[in-house]
C-alpha cells in the first residue's frame, strides 16, 4: 500500500470523534453522528486515508460517511494499536494522543485498505452478535435451573428459557433470510455443503471472515487465531501456540472440525494421526479446524465444492 502524505488519525468514543491531520499537525472534536462527520469528512482532502481502530458499534456512522465519501481508510485491530502506541514512545493515553498515534502508524507498518461499507454483511454481523448474545444468556439460564430447587424460580427461568428459544428461533430466520440474498447465497452453499459446517460457521464465517478466498493458506489461518506460531531463540527450539486472530471464528470452526470428524473420513484420519502424534486431543483438533478452514478458502477461491 502507497501512504498518503495526507494521514489522517481517528479516535472513536461513543459519543466523539478525534482527528488528527498529520500534514497540517491540527487536531479537531466533532460529535459522533452522521451529520457532523458527513459535514467534516466534505472538507477532507480527497487524498486523505483515514486511520482508526475497530470500536463497533461506535465506529458505524464513520465507516459508512467515508465509504459515501469515498475516502481511503484503514481500520486497525485495538490491540495492535496500542502496542504500536508502547514501541513508538506514547505512554500516556488520551483521545487526541491516540488520534496523533494513528495518524503516524501507516508510516510504520503495511496495513491494508479497510474494504468497502457492506450493508448486508454488517446486518449478518448485527444478526450473528445478537444471537451469540441471546444463545449465551440462555446457557446461563439453563446452568441455574438445574441448581435451582425452588419450584417458583424453576417456573420463572423455564419462562425465561422458552422466550429465549422463541427469540433466537427468530433471530436465526433473519440471519437465513440475508443469507439467501444474491451476496451470499452462492458463497452460504458451497461452505454449507461440507459435513460438520452447519449454518451457524457458515454465517459466523461470511460474516467475520470477508477475507475467505481472497487469501494465501498461511494468512487465512493466522487471520483465524489458527495457525500455530514459532518460539525460537538461537538452538532453542520452543513449542507451538496458536494465538490471536479472531476468537469467534475460532470458536465456530473449533465446533465445526468437530463435527467433520465425526462425519468425514478424510478429517477422521487426519485427527487421529495428529492425536497419536501430539499426545493431545485439543490439538488434534485444533490442527483439523485449520486444515478445514484452509479448505474452505480454497473452495470459495475456486468456487469447486468439497471432494473427499
Amino acid at each position: 500500500m502507497t501512504v498518503s502524505n495526507f494521514r489522517v488519525g481517528c479516535d472513536v468514543s461513543k459519543a466523539w470523534l478525534d482527528f488528527f491531520v498529520a500534514d497540517t499537525a491540527s487536531s479537531a472534536r466533532i460529535p459522533n453522528t452522521a451529520a457532523d462527520i458527513a459535514a467534516f469528512l466534505a472538507r477532507m482532502s480527497r487524498e486523505a486515508i483515514v486511520v482508526f481502530e475497530a470500536t463497533a458499534p461506535y465506529d458505524t456512522a464513520l465507516r459508512m460517511a467515508l465509504d459515501l465519501q469515498r475516502l481511503r481508510s484503514i481500520r486497525v485491530n485495538p490491540s495492535r494499536a496500542r502496542d504500536f502506541a508502547r514501541a513508538a514512545g506514547f505512554l500516556a493515553k488520551t483521545d487526541t494522543i491516540d488520534a496523533r498515534m494513528l495518524a503516524r502508524l501507516p508510516e510504520a507498518l503495511d496495513m491494508p485498505e479497510a474494504p468497502a461499507f457492506d450493508h448486508d454483511r454488517e446486518a449478518l454481523i448485527a444478526m450473528n452478535r445478537r444471537r451469540d448474545q441471546l444463545v449465551e444468556t440462555r446457557a446461563v439460564e439453563r446452568g441455574r435451573i438445574a441448581d435451582e430447587p425452588d419450584g417458583t424460580i424453576r417456573k420463572s427461568l423455564q419462562g425465561h428459557i422458552d422466550w429465549l428459544d422463541r427469540a433466537i428461533a427468530v433471530i436465526e430466520t433473519k440471519i437465513a433470510s440475508i443469507l439467501d440474498k444474491p451476496s451470499f447465497a452462492p458463497r452460504a452453499a458451497l461452505l454449507g455443503s461440507v459435513k460438520g459446517v452447519g449454518r451457524v460457521t457458515v454465517a459466523t464465517l461470511l460474516a467475520l471472515l470477508p477475507e475467505l478466498g481472497s487469501r494465501s493458506p498461511k494468512a487465512i489461518a493466522a487471520i483465524a487465531g489458527l495457525a500455530p506460531l514459532n518460539r525460537d531463540s538461537g538452538a532453542m527450539r520452543g513449542q507451538r501456540h496458536i494465538a490471536g486472530g479472531r476468537r469467534r471464528v475460532r470458536q465456530a470452526l473449533y465446533m465445526a472440525a468437530l463435527g467433520a470428524i465425526r462425519c468425514i473420513e478424510h478429517f477422521k484420519q487426519y485427527y487421529l494421526a495428529v492425536k497419536i502424534r501430539s499426545g493431545h486431543a485439543k490439538v488434534a483438533v485444533i490442527a483439523v479446524a485449520r486444515k478445514l478452514l484452509v479448505t474452505l478458502n480454497a473452495m470459495v477461491r475456486t468456487g469447486e465444492p468439497f471432494r473427499v
